[in-house]
Order: C-alpha cells, then sequence, then structure tokens
C-alpha cells in the first residue's frame, strides 16, 4: 500500500522506518525543515520504562495545587478558557484513582518495555550512533512521603518484570558518584539497570537517513492543512491531505491509508473528521551544559524525583530536562522555570558543568489524562493513530512504529496492549512481559 505518515518526530519517523520494512510505499509529511525538529529535539533523552507511573496519581491533584501561582513549581497549570483544558483536567482527576493508577501503569509498561528491546533490535541493525549509554536509570528521592509513596507503583513494575529495585542511600552514592555533593538529601532511591539514555534527535535524524536510503519519502517544509474525507458510516475513509509545499503551493496528495503521528497537533487536523482527542499540551523544559570536569558529572542517567527532572549525559553534553506547564500551545520560555532547572543543576553537580552557558528549550508533549498513548485504527477505514506519548515518546517510540506498521498491515502487534481496535487474529507473542488486560478506555 501507499501510506503517508504526518509528522516526522520520533513516532513518525519511527512508524514510516517499520512500515517501510514491512513492503509500504511510505510518505512522511512535515512542517518542519527536517525530523526532531519539535517535541522530538532536546528532551530529556531517556528510554525509562522504569518512569511508567502516571501523572495521575493519588499525590497529583495535591501537588497541582500546592503549585498554583508559583512560576518555578516543577508542574504549573494555568487555567486558560479553554474547553478542552478543562475536559482534559476532569478526566486526568478521574484516573487518579490507585486502581485506575495501576491499570494504566501496567499499559504503559508493556509498550515501553516492548519498545526499549524493539529499540535494540533497530540499534544493532542500523548501528545509528545517538551517544547510547546502557548504564540504567537511578531514581532518587528528596522527600520521605514521594519516597513511600513511590514503592506500590515500583512493585507493580517489578511484577511486570521491569526490575526497579530498591536500593539504600549509599548504594546510591556507590553507584553514580557525582550525587555526593546531595547526598544527605537523598532519602531514598531505586535503580533499574535495563533502561537507557541516547540522544533522541540524533537518533531520529540517523533512523530518518536510513529510512530515505531505503525508498521512504520526507517531504519537509510542507504544512498539512487538513485531511480530505469521504463515504458514511462504516464505509467512511480518508481520501487524501491538503498540505502547502515549501514554495507555498498548495497541493493534495493521495494515499491508500494515513497515519497521524503529529503529536499535540494530531487533536485540531483529528478534530475536523469529528474525532475528538483527548490531548492536552505540556510544555516541558531543558537545559543542556557543557561538561568541564568529566569525573564530576553524571554516567548513570537520573531521575530526580522531588524536582520532576531528568538528567543524561551525552558525550561532553548534560542535558537536564522536566517539569510541566500546562499553558496552551506556545513554546515560550519562561525564565523564572529555566532559571529553577539551572539552579537545581548547579546544586547536584557544582564541580561538573559551566552553568553560565546553558541552552534553554522548550516542547509540548502530547500528554492524554492517564498518559496511555493513542494507538491504533480510527473509524476510518484506513485512518489511523499513533499519537498522545507525553513525556514518554522516546521511551515508547520504537515500539509505537513498529506496532502502528503491524496494524496497517492487518496484523496485531506482538505487544499486549489496548491498541485502538486492532486486528482479530493475534500473531505468536515474542514478549514475556506479565500483562493483565482490560478494558480500552480512549
Amino acid at each position: 500500500m501507499k501510506v503517508i505518515v504526518l509528522g516526522a518526530g520520533i513516532i513518525g519517523t519511527a512508524s514510516a522506518w517499520f512500515l517501510n520494512k514491512a513492503g509500504h510505499d511510505v510518505t512522511v509529511i512535515d512542517r518542519q525543515p527536517g525530523p526532531a525538529q519539535e517535541t522530538s529535539f532536546a528532551n530529556g533523552c531517556q528510554i525509562s520504562v522504569s518512569h511508567a507511573t502516571p501523572w495521575a496519581n493519588k499525590t497529583a491533584p495535591l501537588t497541582l495545587l500546592r503549585s498554583l501561582g508559583k512560576e518555578d513549581a516543577p508542574l504549573l497549570y494555568r487555567f486558560r478558557p479553554e474547553w478542552l483544558q478543562w475536559k482534559w483536567g476532569l478526566h486526568f482527576l478521574r484516573e487518579c484513582t490507585p486502581a485506575r493508577t495501576a491499570y494504566n501503569i501496567r499499559q504503559i509498561v508493556a509498550i515501553a518495555e516492548y519498545s526499549r528491546q524493539t529499540l535494540q533490535q533497530v540499534r544493532a541493525e542500523t548501528a545509528i550512533d545517538y551517544h547510547c549509554l546502557t548504564r540504567g536509570i537511578l531514581h532518587f528521592y528528596t522527600d520521605q512521603k514521594e519516597f513511600d509513596s513511590s514503592l506500590t507503583s515500583a512493585a507493580i513494575m517489578r511484577e511486570l518484570g521491569c526490575p526497579r529495585d530498591p536500593l539504600t542511600v549509599d548504594e546510591a552514592i556507590r553507584l553514580e558518584p557525582a550525587l555526593q555533593a546531595i547526598r544527605d538529601q537523598i532519602v531514598g532511591a531505586d535503580f533499574t539497570a535495563s533502561d537507557e539514555s541516547g540522544d533522541i534527535y540524533q537518533f531520529t535524524r540517523g533512523l530518518a537517513q536510513h529510512a530515505q536510503d531505503r525508498g521512504v519519502t520526507f517531504r519537509f517544509n510542507h504544512t498539512i492543512t487538513r485531511l480530505l474525507r469521504e463515504g458514511t458510516g462504516s464505509s467512511a475513509r480518508v481520501s487524501g491531505v491538503e498540505i502547502i509545499d515549501a514554495e507555498g503551493r498548495h497541493q493534495t496528495l493521495y494515499a491508500d491509508a494515513f497515519v497521524v503521528a503529529m503529536g499535540s497537533f494530531s487533536v485540531d487536523v483529528l478534530k475536523p473528521l469529528g474525532i475528538d482527542l483527548l490531548i492536552y499540551p505540556g510544555k516541558g523544559y531543558s537545559a543542556t551544559y557543557p561538561v568541564i570536569n568529566p569525573s564530576a558529572a553524571p554516567t548513570v542517567s537520573l531521575i530526580d524525583d522531588g524536582y520532576k527532572l531528568v538528567v543524561s549525559r551525552l558525550g561532553d553534553q548534560l542535558r537536564v530536562a522536566g517539569t510541566c506547564e500546562f499553558n496552551g500551545y506556545s513554546r515560550a520560555l519562561n525564565p523564572a522555570r529555566c532559571d529553577a532547572i539551572t539552579r537545581r543543576a548547579r546544586e547536584l553537580f557544582p564541580e561538573a558543568c559551566d552553568f553560565d552557558a546553558p541552552v534553554y528549550w522548550a516542547g509540548l508533549r502530547p500528554l492524554t489524562p492517564s498518559n496511555i498513548p493513542c494507538i491504533g485504527k480510527t473509524r476510518y477505514t484506513n485512518l489511523y493513530l499513533n499519537t498522545g506519548h507525553g513525556s514518554l515518546g522516546w521511551t515508547m517510540g520504537c515500539g509505537s512504529g513498529r506496532a502502528i506498521a503491524d496494524i496497517v498491515s492487518g496484523n496485531v502487534p506482538e505487544v499486549d496492549f489496548n491498541f485502538a481496535s486492532p486486528p482479530t487474529q493475534r500473531r505468536p507473542s515474542t514478549t514475556s512481559l506479565i500483562i493483565d488486560n482490560g478494558n480500552q478506555r480512549t
């Protein structure tokens, strides 16, 4: 089939790669001048199956209330006159019960672990250089209540095969000596040896080049204006996509199937078709610092739970990313939030980096209330979704791309995950995850 993928971030590029490998003729459309120019550009760079605890959990409502009016709070919710934001917020609160949190963890871990395994296969096949480190992820806590609250989620993950194992403070410092400066602040930690880190931008660019070498067509600097539909009821389908090309000309491109992988911007392109996705942009920040003292900089990827930050070593640079601002689609940098990241990074690793030369960035994470992405088929016979991955787009990217290629091809993916309207014939599974089946709630 001829397949058009909308979006060239990690999700769209991985989708194109696996669709091509499945034998399809693939075209990717993106408004940017190259792949991974938006949310996939400068995120936290973690492949973090262990970070699968949904943002919607029993501690979230109080955390959000405490952050109101604080410009540098890790989570900042700005109330706006937008129905989508209010509707999203109400559904988010519904997901905060312990039962829903446990269910959501199982779904997220399933697709995340499948994706990590898939990434390893792609890495072996392509030899893409992206500063990959397979030294695990160390999750540390500086608040006793938050550490105690994390134990339930960590136990569920261990039941599912994700080895998120508890550590003493001494063990955490031995594992990553760069944390010595805040040793007295740490109250607990856990470590997942199977997790990884690496530069998502470099990987996505490399994968796009490999896909192009295999015959995938990338149309950059092309703005998507709308999807065209035809037919009604069970025969409704998408016939084409209208675009404005790099020279400003309006065109319509036709295909047999369409995959929407536009992150937060999937909402607007799908709404005219009557598909109302509960995806809201959560603006995440990152700061990248030059490493001036390599021995003082971490080499194990870190999660600083209290400040909602992740830390990854990328060669001679250190990436510190995280926090979340619910404030519409603006990517404007808030100086107070940027300064808060640098203050914490300096406190964590005072001798490691040139903290006077940060490169700040913000991207819009496509968040669903449950943190479960929207992957699968819509009610249109040839329209598919691969979006809503929130802060775990890098973690879920390769697995989501492989899964949607299976679904477009008429097969059920090998991972036990509640996809939207998958085919009914399951292929033999190659994963060893233990996941309980639940009802799709998208």
